[in-house]
């Protein structure tokens, strides 16, 4: 039996290789902020308020929604900017805007802008649902949820008939693959308290993911402890929960991750893709299936997975043991395109370190490109054919996606 509700996997972009990568992998909407208005204002690659128009068009044009996060507290002196930035948004034809702000809320609706309720405002009833809905279509839904509040939040929803400005059922949206804060939901003051940056403003320091010691106060002793990241959660995982989200009736699956690579938002997007097309035709993956789906998603960055999470009513005592990347895959830059022969779909790359051999499993990413994984067939350096080609060499290698001078070519290497 095929399931047709209608079902957002709304992917994360922090750049233009991860916003490329969200769409040729199947995101029916992506997520990002301009500027310092956003919950990633501290992020060293992000989007200007003059290119709205571009990623607008960019993301129609690929058959997907642009959503633009204006999701920080805002205060009295930014009420301009954030004006400015909806009106832009508004000209430039984004699709909806997540915010939390009631400033921001309002503001966008008055604008005619569609808007979705951040995760920061934690809601976790119907009441605080409806309280909304005179403003918002969608809710994300608190992180802390079981899948059995899940469902009964959708279903109280359709018994009151709680519906949005346009119309329809007020939609539940809910994270399913990222990373987890100490905070829930976002609302965390940790990093104001230490280093007055505040996380509600987009300048987290992440001190919840260092390593800390257990001291005695009056003799200054101190006590080794198992796992020092003792607030540093796993990453969240649904993808073997998958189904019972949906069954849940959540409508928009999230997948955290603005601030992180191309090649993360390519395989998360791709994997979560695959497991929905799968509740939608109505088939349940096998084990092995499973097992795979989730090897790939390993294969970039994680904390370790958390499966299923809150959403399964377990405890919160899972922790990563780190504040790093523990993908069992890690990235080698090899050097960057020089040209694509789209005729005989021939690549030309530049090695400036390390060395490429017949085999090489290899990652190109790109603004336009995203990011593509394959394993190079064969190649020639200097018009001959070749198994080994070190730094300096020009290399040529067949590749049926076309690439664009200045992508970069990356080995994967198994940790």
């Amino acid at each position: 039996m095929t399931n047709s509700r209608k079902i957002y996997l709304l992917a994360p972009a922090g750049g233009h290789e991860a916003l490329s990568a969200a769409l040729v992998n199947g995101a029916d909407a992506v997520y990002f902020g301009v500027g310092d208005l956003n919950m990633r204002s501290h992020a060293t690659v992000n989007f200007r308020q003059e290119e709205l128009p571009e990623l607008a068009a960019k993301c129609h044009s690929a058959g997907a929604e642009a959503w633009l996060t204006v999701n920080i507290i805002v205060y009295d002196t930014e009420l301009q900017r954030v004006e400015e930035l909806l009106q832009a948004a508004k000209a430039a034809g984004i699709d909806a805007v997540i915010a939390a702000d009631p400033a921001v809320i309002r503001l966008a609706h008055e604008f005619g802008l569609p808007v979705h309720l951040s995760v920061q405002a934690n809601v976790s009833n119907w009441e605080a649902v409806a309280f909304y809905a005179p403003y918002v279509d969608v809710v994300v839904a608190a992180r802390e949820l079981t899948c059995e509040q899940l469902s009964g939040l959708v279903q109280n929803i359709e018994d009151h008939d709680i519906r949005g400005p346009s119309g329809e059922l007020v939609r539940v949206e809910a994270f399913v693959h990222g990373a987890l804060c100490i905070g829930l939901s976002g609302r965390c003051g940790m990093s104001l308290c230490e280093y007055n940056t505040s996380s509600n403003r987009g300048n987290c320091y992440q001190p919840c993911r260092r390593a800390y010691l257990v001291k005695d106060a009056e003799t200054g002793q101190e006590f080794q402890i198992q796992n020092q990241y003792i607030m540093s959660p796993k990453d969240l995982c649904t993808i073997a929960q998958l189904p019972k989200l949906l069954d849940a009736g959540v409508s928009v699956l999230k997948i955290e991750g603005r601030g992180r690579s191309a090649d993360y938002v390519a395989t998360t997007t791709r994997v979560y893709r695959r497991a929905l097309e799968a509740w939608q035709k109505g088939d349940t993956p096998s084990l092995e299936q499973i097992a795979d789906w989730r090897k790939q998603l390993l294969g970039v960055f994680n904390r370790r997975f958390w499966e299923g999470g809150y959403y399964l009513g377990e405890q919160a005592d899972v922790w990563a043991g780190t504040r790093d990347n523990q993908s069992v895959i890690r990235k080698e830059f090899l050097g960057v395109v020089t040209h694509y022969y789209p005729r005989p779909q021939v690549a030309e790359v530049l090695l400036q370190s390390g060395n490429l051999r017949v085999g090489q499993k290899v990652l190109i990413t790109g603004p336009t490109t995203g990011a593509i994984e394959f394993e190079v067939p064969s190649m020639q350096v200097l018009e001959k054919p070749a198994d080994f080609a070190g730094p300096g060499a020009d290399v040529c290698f067949p590749l049926a996606t076309k690439v664009r001078p200045n992508d970069k070519l990356f080995a994967l290497k198994s940790r």
